[in-house]
């Protein structure tokens, strides 16, 4: 693991360390090769985060139809004081924070019961993690910020390496209902690796999208204004730029369904025809039907059985839970199961 903050011009309550060696562009073409090469055809939804489709992304989060966000934000601005209080943490630790833009009502209010604060951010975009400490460091001076760029595992793995007070409680976030863009198995692997840093004096604050009615669901992943369509579609203008692509996102149309088994919308990209589409790396030739569909998202929507499932298998217990929205949204605050 390396700290540096060369890159940006920041004070020295701010450590960036970089805790995982990518290659994108290689994992691009193996994630195509293993998605695409035949039907079924599907990609991870990581490769929608170019520039613009994060721009879109957060017009998205702006929709009347797009809840979670929305939900999600007003649960924490209601209950923060609550939550601070209940986790006793002076120590944060946010997994895929992005811009930590809801974790700053968090931080203010563990302020308010602490002197001071460590929050240790993960996101395995150095830019966003260099840009929110900034903003945060200017907000708040009696903050420290130490980023850990790579992804989760590699994140909870280098921890210890940057915790200050480890013999305190400390409070884990896990939010956007990140969840759900996991099957079972791999959620529970997040949710043991998460378990597995956790001491029994811990808490981990997950936030979670809930099974509602099927029209809400749809409406919520196709909205009116065409935003979530062109944030899908514009992942094949990425293809097309990274892998040397000629797909045309005019033979394409934006579908979102929910799929009542697995309790889960699933985004898609349907051929409009029968079209051929070249690649040159991997140096492939595909062959599209129409109506064929290309999956490059699920976002599972949980009842309580669903969770139980997660949280037993990863050694995590409820011990308290904040709802909003006629239940449509919830805020856990998960302890590890010592039993």
């Amino acid at each position: 693991m390396s700290g540096d903050t060369s890159a940006v011009c920041l004070p020295d309550r701010y450590t960036r360390n970089v805790v995982e060696t990518r290659d994108p562009h290689a994992e691009l073409v193996a994630d195509f090769r293993a998605g695409m090469l035949e039907a079924p055809r599907s990609l991870p939804p990581k490769y929608f985060y170019d520039d613009r489709g994060s721009q879109l992304f957060d017009a998205i989060c702006d929709t009347p139809e797009y809840y979670p966000t929305r939900l999600e934000r007003e649960l924490l601005e209601a209950n923060v004081e609550a939550i601070a209080r209940r986790a006793g943490a002076a120590t944060l630790v946010e997994l895929g924070s992005g811009t930590s833009r809801k974790t700053e009502t968090l931080l203010a209010a563990m302020l308010r019961a602490h002197a001071a604060v460590h929050y240790v951010a993960n996101d395995v975009c150095e830019e966003v993690l260099d840009e929110s400490a900034q903003r945060l460091l200017e907000r708040f001076p009696r903050l420290t910020v130490d980023a850990l760029c790579g992804d989760y595992t590699a994140a909870l793995a280098a921890l210890a390496a940057v915790d200050r007070e480890p013999a305190t409680p400390h409070l884990y976030a896990f939010l956007g209902s990140s969840l759900g863009n996991f099957e079972d198995a791999e959620a529970i692997a997040v949710l043991r690796a998460i378990r597995s840093a956790m001491h029994a004096q811990d808490r981990l604050l997950l936030g979670l999208d809930r099974v509602k009615p099927v029209a809400a669901l749809e409406r919520a992943y196709n909205d009116a204004a065409g935003v979530t369509a062109a944030f899908n579609l514009n992942l094949l203008a990425v293809l097309n730029r990274e892998l040397g692509a000629n797909f045309d996102p005019a033979q394409f149309e934006h579908r979102a369904p929910f799929v009542s088994e697995g309790s889960r919308i699933e985004m898609h990209l349907v051929a409009r025809a029968p079209q051929v589409v070249e690649v040159s790396e991997p140096a492939v030739t595909l062959e599209i039907g129409a109506g064929e569909v290309i999956r490059t998202e699920i976002s599972r929507k949980f009842d309580d059985a669903a969770i139980d499932l997660l949280l037993g298998g990863a050694g995590l217990r409820r011990e308290q839970e904040w709802s909003a929205g006629e239940s449509w949204y919830s805020l856990l605050l998960l302890r590890p199961d010592t039993d």
